[in-house]
């Protein structure tokens, strides 16, 4: 009888230890650093983050960085492209030759509320607290 309990418990810790990695890749959020500094080449950084080079146009690139790594939300403004994470804002815009990915930090200017003109997902707090939390003017 040991034995028949033994066999699920087993068989449930495999499973479990098999779908760890399939489950984590699976929220939105997460850094995508490591995919940005595998991918593209860094150009410089200063206090507010750090530029990397692409070859390919706003749209791909953006497309890649997304699907290597989903956000917790996305945004367009003017060409350019927004992806917010738990610790970061990707920023894709046109360059010379292809484009241009920013990565600064969340307590940056975001937390500032400097990207709050994108709306939900963008204004600090959000969007685990809404689209209207911290925005600029909020609670005066």
């Amino acid at each position: 009888m040991s034995t028949r309990r033994a066999l699920p418990a087993a068989l449930l810790t495999a499973a479990l230890l098999t779908a760890a990695p399939v489950l984590a890749g699976c929220g939105s959020g997460g850094s995508p650093q490591s995919f940005i500094r595998d991918t593209y080449t860094s150009t410089g950084s200063d206090s507010d983050g750090e530029s990397f080079s692409s070859p390919d146009p706003v749209g791909t690139t953006t497309a890649d960085i997304a699907e290597a790594a989903p956000p917790a939300a996305r945004q367009s403004d003017g060409g350019a492209e927004y992806l917010r994470y738990d610790d970061d804002i990707v920023v894709v815009t046109t360059a010379t030759q292809g484009s241009t990915v920013r990565v600064e930090d969340v307590e940056g200017r975001y937390s500032s509320g400097y990207y709050a003109f994108l709306g939900s997902g963008f204004r600090p707090g959000s969007p685990a607290s809404g689209g209207g939390d911290g925005g600029p003017g909020d609670g005066k």
